[in-house]
């Protein structure tokens, strides 16, 4: 098995917790908005 180089392997893992973390902040904000709407009125 071949090792990758650090600087690729850090440049996955970001891209990879981007990757799932954008879209999940996203649901998180639209969750806040629609309790903020539930309770609000």
């Amino acid at each position: 098995m071949t090792e990758t180089k650090p600087n690729r392997r850090t440049g996955l893992l970001l891209l990879a917790w981007v990757w799932v973390g954008v879209p999940f902040l996203y649901g998180v904000y639209q969750l806040v908005l629609k309790v903020a709407q539930l309770f609000g009125g």
